[in-house]
C-alpha cells in the first residue's frame, strides 16, 4: 500500500483565554495536496487552530508540525513555507492593488516576476484595476488580490480562514476553482468556512465545537452526523404573514452617479409594511449604495424615494428617525458592555431611561444573552454579535430596518435562529428590507429584486422567479443574471 504523505499534524493542542477554553486536546493530520476544512459554528476554536498552524499564537499544550517543521522552534522556516488569508482581510487599503503585490513579493524576498504563472490566472481578472486602491475594490475582488498576495511566494501550504465571507455567489464559485486549480499544482490547502456548499468541496473535513474535534471524514458523512448544527432544517413561515397593504418604501427612478460612473441606475419598486424583501446582486452591483440613499445617508443625483411617507431628501433626519439599521460591517461599539450598547443606541433614538432598563432586561433574556449583560461585546462569538446588533436596531421599533448582509460570516445553525427574529420581526408589522450573499437566505423573503450593473433586472417572489428562469434554486436564478454583469469593481 502506498503510504500518504501526512504534511500537517496537530497533536493534542490546548488554548486558553482567562477562563474560555478556546481548544481542548485538538488532534487531526492534512495530507500533502489534500483540500482540507475546519468546519464549526462560531467561537468554536478554528481561527485559534489557524493562528497557531501559522506560527502567531503559542499553544498552551500539545505540538504541531508544518511541513515537517515545529511550530515553536522553526517558525521561521514555516512562515517562508506557508500562505495566510486571515478572516479579516489582509490587504493594505490605503496601497494599490499593484502596491499590495510588490510588497508582500518584497516582504518573502522574490519578485512578482519570478512567480507570476502561479498567480497569473487569478491576477489578471483584477489587473486591469491595478492602480486602484484595495479599499475601494469589490470584495470578491479584494479576495482575488489577498489570495494573490498569499500565493507570490509559492508556498506549499495554503491557510484560508473563511475566505469568502462577504463574497456574492458568482465570485464564490470562481474563487473556489481557483482553489481546485492551486490543489492540481502541488498545493495543500486548509480552509475554514460557514458555508457548507464550500465544505463539500472539501477531500475531509473536521468538525470543531466547543474547542474539540468531534468527527473528521469525507463531507457528507460529516455533514450528515451533526447535520443539526450544520445543516439545519429551512425556517417555514406562513404566506403573507404580516404583510400589510400600504406601501411604506416607495423608489421611483432613483438614480447616483459618482462623476461619469452611475452606480445606480433609475431603479423603481416599493415595499409593503411588514414584507421581507430581499434585496440581491453581486459585489458592486450597486446595493449598499441605494441602501445608504435609502436611509438618507447619501443624496440621490436623481429619482425620488420615501420611506414611511418621508421623503429621502427633503426629510432625510425623520427619515433617520423611523428606521433601524445595520450595515455590513459590524454596527456595536466593541469596546463597550453588552447592556451599555443597548442603552446607547435607544438614548441615540429617543427612548425613555424607564422604557430602556425594563425592554433591556427583556431583551437579553429573550437571546439567551443575561448572563453576558456585562461582557465586552469584542469578546462574543460573531453569531451572538450579530443578533444584538439586529436587536439593537429595532428596539425602538421602528417601522422599517435595513439589513445589509447581516449574516455575513455566521455559520448555517445561528443564521436560522437569526432569521427566526427577522421573522418575529416582520409579524410585528416591522418591515425588513435585507442584502444578503447567501441564497438559501433569499428562499425566506416575500420577494426579491436582483441588481446587475446598477439595474433591478428582476423583481418577483423566489417561486416566481425560479419559474421565470426555468430553474430549482434562487442560486441558479442568480448565477443567471449576475454572469451577465459588465462592470467588476465597485
Amino acid at each position: 500500500m502506498e503510504e500518504v504523505d501526512t504534511l500537517v499534524v496537530a497533536t493534542n493542542i490546548s488554548k486558553t483565554y482567562g477562563k474560555v477554553e478556546a481548544l481542548k486536546g485538538v488532534s487531526f493530520t492534512v495530507n500533502r495536496g489534500e483540500i482540507f476544512g475546519l468546519i464549526g459554528p462560531d467561537g468554536a476554536g478554528k481561527s485559534t487552530m489557524f493562528r497557531i498552524l501559522t506560527t502567531l499564537l503559542l499553544a498552551d499544550s500539545g505540538a504541531a508540525t508544518v511541513g515537517g517543521l515545529d511550530v515553536v522552534k522553526d517558525y521561521k522556516q514555516i512562515r517562508r513555507q506557508i500562505g495566510y488569508m486571515p478572516g479579516k482581510f489582509s490587504l493594505y487599503q490605503d496601497l494599490t492593488v499593484e502596491e499590495n503585490l510588490e510588497f508582500f513579493a518584497t516582504v518573502f524576498h522574490t519578485t512578482i516576476q519570478e512567480n507570476y504563472d502561479l498567480i497569473k490566472d487569478i491576477y489578471q481578472q483584477i489587473e486591469p484595476f491595478k492602480k486602484r486602491r484595495a479599499g475601494a475594490l469589490s470584495g470578491g475582488m479584494k479576495q482575488k488580490l489577498a489570495l494573490s498576495c498569499a500565493l507570490i511566494h509559492k508556498p506549499e501550504i495554503l491557510f484560508l480562514d473563511e475566505p469568502t465571507t462577504g463574497v456574492d455567489p458568482v465570485s464564490r464559485k470562481e474563487f473556489w476553482q481557483m482553489l481546485q486549480n492551486l490543489r492540481q499544482q502541488g498545493i495543500t490547502i486548509i480552509v475554514s468556512t460557514p458555508i457548507m456548499d464550500e465544505a463539500r468541496q472539501c477531500d475531509r473535513i473536521a468538525f470543531i465545537n466547543n474547542g474539540q474535534i468531534h468527527g473528521i471524514d469525507v463531507p457528507e458523512e460529516i455533514l450528515n452526523r451533526f447535520a443539526d448544527i450544520l445543516c439545519p432544517p429551512s425556517l417555514a413561515r406562513e404566506e403573507g404573514k404580516g404583510e400589510g397593504t400600504t406601501p411604506v418604501i416607495e423608489v421611483e427612478g432613483l438614480t447616483k452617479c459618482f462623476g461619469s460612473f452611475t452606480a445606480v441606475d433609475h431603479i423603481s419598486f416599493q415595499v409593503k409594511r411588514g414584507e421581507i424583501f430581499g434585496f440581491l446582486g453581486a459585489n458592486g452591483a450597486g446595493k449598499t449604495t441605494a441602501m445608504r440613499m435609502l436611509c438618507g445617508l447619501s443624496k440621490p443625483t436623481s429619482g425620488v424615494g420615501k420611506i414611511g411617507g418621508f421623503d429621502i431628501c427633503k426629510d432625510a433626519e425623520q427619515v433617520k428617525k423611523h428606521i433601524g439599521y445595520m450595515s455590513q460591517k459590524f454596527s456595536l461599539y466593541e469596546d463597550l458592555k453588552v447592556w451599555e450598547n443597548i442603552r446607547l443606541f435607544a438614548g441615540i433614538y429617543g427612548m425613555k431611561e424607564k422604557d430602556i432598563a425594563e425592554k433591556t432586561d427583556k431583551l437579553l433574556e429573550r437571546l439567551g444573552l443575561t448572563a453576558e449583560r456585562n461582557t465586552l461585546v469584542k469578546s462574543l462569538p460573531l453569531g451572538w454579535k450579530q443578533k444584538l446588533a439586529f436587536s439593537v436596531s429595532i428596539f425602538h421599533e421602528p417601522k422599517i430596518v435595513f439589513l445589509d448582509e447581516p449574516t455575513g460570516g455566521v455559520e448555517p445553525a445561528t443564521r436560522r435562529q437569526f432569521w427566526e427574529l427577522i421573522y418575529q420581526a416582520a409579524d410585528r408589522g416591522i418591515t425588513i428590507f435585507v442584502t444578503t450573499h447567501y441564497m438559501d437566505e433569499a428562499e425566506y423573503c416575500n420577494r426579491i429584486s436582483i441588481m446587475v450593473d446598477g439595474q433591478i433586472k428582476a423583481l418577483d417572489t423566489p417561486d416566481n422567479l425560479k419559474k421565470q428562469f426555468g430553474v430549482s434554486t434562487m442560486d441558479d436564478v442568480f448565477q443567471q443574471l449576475a454572469r451577465d454583469a459588465v462592470r467588476k469593481a465597485d
